[in-house]
């Protein structure tokens, strides 16, 4: 099939990408000359695991193309996807307007033939009927010569940065929003490799679920699936602060409450926070749309303003660890939201480095990705480094920001030894507290009791173990492999983990 998407970002460029693999031939348009130069050359202006090898094989097998040529693109179209950006507006709506322009320049250019038009951007709800008919106006004008017919699909995407390339396709649902039969044969075509499980992780799953709806219940989906997920980890964060105070663990509290099937265990790790590029924005943007329609949507409010304050829990313990945090030397290790990405355009993170920097602590950080990878504009008053060793160099504290599976296998020995204080802050609750005390650290988490090197610390453990994250092998077939370690140097307990970044060959 004969596929069009128009706009290169995250969502564009990862769809487009792995359209093409499963065998679509596919036009990605950009506007951009910089970036269509650098996606010519096989190379990816994001970072995604996995994402520039498609890139490289679907070019090559002649599937994948890139260009400046709106036009072009359109008239290859048989399935048009609209993925531009839609960035929040200072109040918190979207801002539409890049969608207005690619839907009037749709418009202008279709000629012949049935188009399907699918808005795959995250669009403010009522946007399906507009961008229909901002098409419809802009093919008016020149309906005498034009024969064309075309309808709108809500498509919403579900991806996590840095899992995007598995996330398309191995999908737990796929949405489609639409009043036209014709339309919802020709995105089940176009999607049916990925619900068969043909390049699936475990082809013998059985068929991905494929809702189909109307338009405006498409575009709720995607703000509500956000703003349930945000939910639950706020939920979380606000159960660790209690269990902060009256001495509970939180990951068995989190362990207990998940293994009811109606709570289900997945997003039940207390922390910072959540943030990233599409809760924090969606979230917002959902508010405003309850507003716009006189809604006051308290518990969505709520969710939002216990995330902006779960950062502040750090800079407490800092605080309480360090007594002052004037002229200290803090080390973050990571930067990103998310393991996998390098992406930075975390509220939390970017609140956490505000409110040190206003205390006057001297930060610097350490991220294997962002140290060389990332493209995004450095955070101000940080000081990059690239190893570990040198973030724990005359440090007063440690902390963790970023669950990257690299951070369970560190030398924590070697690191106590090289700070002024060896302090530690987990805020993502990751690594093992048994391994951290005995590498001399302070380990402060938030919620479990905290392993401390006291003596009391050390002698209820014997009583009572420490909770650890307990990491199985799963089938050959996983992202996951776990193989034993005899060293005891790092922070995940007799393990060495590695990462597949596919899980099938690109060659």
């Amino acid at each position: 099939m004969r596929v069009c998407v128009i706009g290169t970002g995250y969502v564009g460029l990862v769809t487009g990408a792995c359209l093409a693999y499963i065998g679509h031939h596919v036009i990605c348009v950009d506007n951009n000359e910089v970036k269509i130069a650098l996606m010519q050359s096989g190379k990816s202006p994001i970072y995604e695991p996995g994402l520039s090898a498609i890139m490289q094989s679907t070019m090559k097998s002649g599937k994948l193309e890139f260009t400046k040529d709106f036009q072009a693109g359109i008239n290859h179209g048989q399935v048009i996807f609209i993925a531009v950006d839609t960035p929040p507006l200072p109040k918190g709506e979207s801002d539409t307007r890049y969608i207005q322009a690619v839907a009037c320049g749709i418009g202008a250019h279709l000629n012949s033939g049935y188009k399907v038009i699918v808005n795959k951007s995250t669009v403010p709800i009522g946007s399906g009927d507009w961008v229909y008919q901002l098409i419809l106006d802009k093919l008016a004008e020149h309906q005498e010569e034009v024969n064309t017919e075309f309808d709108i699909v809500s498509n919403p995407e579900f991806l996590r940065e840095g899992l995007a390339v598995y996330d398309t396709f191995n999908p737990e649902r796929i949405i489609l929003g639409s009043n036209s039969k014709q339309a919802i044969t020709i995105m089940q075509e176009l999607y049916a490799p990925i619900i068969e499980r043909q390049i699936a992780a475990d082809p013998t799953l059985p068929p991905v679920n494929v809702l189909i709806t109307d338009l405006n219940s498409a575009e709720v989906i995607h703000y509500a699936a956000n703003a349930s997920l945000a939910t639950k980890i706020s939920f979380i964060n606000e159960v660790a602060n209690i269990c902060d105070r009256v001495g509970a663990n939180v990951n068995h509290v989190a362990k207990g409450i998940g293994l009811d099937s109606w709570i289900g265990n997945k997003l039940l790790q207390a922390g910072m926070g959540w943030g990233g590029s599409y809760f924090p924005k969606d979230l917002s943007a959902l508010i405003n749309i309850a507003d716009d329609y006189g809604y006051d949507a308290q518990l969505l409010q709520a969710t939002v303003g216990k995330n902006q304050h779960q950062c502040l829990v750090v800079v407490e313990k800092l605080q309480q660890a360090l007594e002052t945090l004037k002229d200290k030397n803090i080390g973050l290790l990571g930067l990103t939201f998310n393991p996998y990405t390098d992406n930075m355009c975390d509220t939390s993170i970017l609140e956490l480095i505000e409110q040190l920097s206003q205390l006057d602590a001297k930060i610097k950080a350490y991220d294997p990705i962002v140290a060389y990878a990332s493209k995004d504009p450095m955070p101000v008053n940080v000081t990059i480094v690239t190893e570990p060793e040198q973030l724990a160099h005359d440090c007063d504290a440690l902390v963790l920001v970023t669950d990257w599976l690299q951070f369970y296998n560190l030398d924590y020995a070697k690191l106590a030894k090289l700070m002024k204080t060896p302090v530690l802050i987990d805020g993502r609750n990751f690594l093992d507290p048994e391994i951290l005390t005995e590498a001399g650290f302070y380990y402060i988490t938030t919620g479990p009791p905290t392993a401390a090197s006291t003596l009391l610390a050390k002698l209820l453990q014997r009583i009572v173990p420490s909770y650890s994250l307990q990491i199985h092998s799963r089938d050959k077939s996983s992202r996951w492999r776990v193989s034993r370690s005899s060293g005891r140097s790092g922070g995940s307990k007799n393990y060495q983990i590695s990462f597949d970044l596919l899980p099938f060959s690109t060659l």
